[in-house]
């Protein structure tokens, strides 16, 4: 199975559970949480389903394309399930079969490995999950979103696509991977490897960064204000590019330790008050309420 039909399968198998199947977010992000329809989906009391793939780039773990196992930007897949049905686990096994692997033949084993994203100010409890002793998806029932508890729950699944279809290739490099018949991973994303590596470690400029992450932060904060919060939107769009300014300076070395958890922090303020303004925004007013302020 090539890395594309690998999306495709999992993109129908979701689809048929009463999954919308979303497109990536366009800004750059560090994990599919961060996508939008995670970030805010998660939040109030409303049933969603979604399933959509998202680049991640992670800056810091890039290897100019020499590391057959470790990339900057690899590929994610992400279901939401809210509220989690009771058979969630047995979904998720269901979707291993439909992608071509036989759980009553292999390890597959669910270790607890409990979730956080400081920046977001989310964690969640649940697994990573092993095939034969490789990783291959984390499973996490969130229980709180930008600084908010949720109620209902969501349980959340990320399959780590590179990882799967090399287990389904018997590939030991990233990049001998088939992405579709005829043409490699290799040939698609290696010089992006090396050059987003080189700019991460090399050639970013550190004052420019520093310039982007405050510009980012007051931006969003900015906008917030604006139209008593209708625009949490752009505010979340600036708080993932303060995150990704930060993620760049962090990979070229630019921040001392001191600095770093106050960054975390700033951005995770930002997108707690996100957070607040989208469920400020989505919840009725109660009709008492509502008279009483009118009156």
């Amino acid at each position: 199975m090539t890395l594309q039909e690998l999306v495709f399968q999992l993109e129908r198998f979701w689809s048929e559970r009463g999954c919308l199947i979303h497109q990536p977010w366009d800004a750059e992000v560090g994990a599919g949480t961060m996508h939008p329809e995670t970030f805010f989906r998660v939040l109030g009391p409303k049933p969603w389903r979604v399933g959509y793939v998202q680049p991640s780039r992670r800056p810091g773990d890039g290897r100019y394309g020499e590391n057959p196992n470790r990339l900057y930007k690899h590929e994610q897949f992400q279901v939401i399930l809210k509220p989690p049905p009771d058979d969630i686990q047995d979904l998720y096994l269901a979707s291993l079969t439909a992608i071509g692997i036989d759980p009553s033949m292999h390890d597959v084993r669910f270790e607890e490995d409990n979730w956080e994203s400081p920046t977001l100010g989310a964690w969640g409890i649940g697994w990573q999950v092993l095939l034969d002793g490789q990783e291959i998806t984390q499973f996490t029932y969130f229980q709180q979103a930008g600084g908010i508890d949720l109620a209902p729950i969501s349980g959340e699944i990320t399959y780590g696509l590179e990882r799967i279809a090399m287990y389904l290739q018997e590939k030991d490099d990233v990049y001998d991977l088939e992405w579709a018949k005829g043409t490699l991973y290799r040939d698609v994303r290696h010089e992006e490897e090396f050059q987003l590596s080189r700019y991460s470690f090399e050639l970013a400029d550190v004052e420019l960064h520093r310039r982007l992450f405050e510009s980012a932060l007051a931006e969003g904060t900015r906008l917030l204000a604006v139209d008593g919060g209708r625009a949490y939107l752009p505010a979340y769009d600036w708080t993932l590019k303060s995150s990704h300014a930060f993620n760049v300076l962090d990979a070229r070395g630019a921040i001392s330790v001191s600095e770093r958890a106050g960054m975390i922090l700033r951005i995770r303020k930002l997108a707690c008050a996100v957070a607040k303004a989208y469920v400020d925004a989505v919840t009725p007013v109660p009709a008492a309420t509502a008279e009483a302020e009118r009156g």
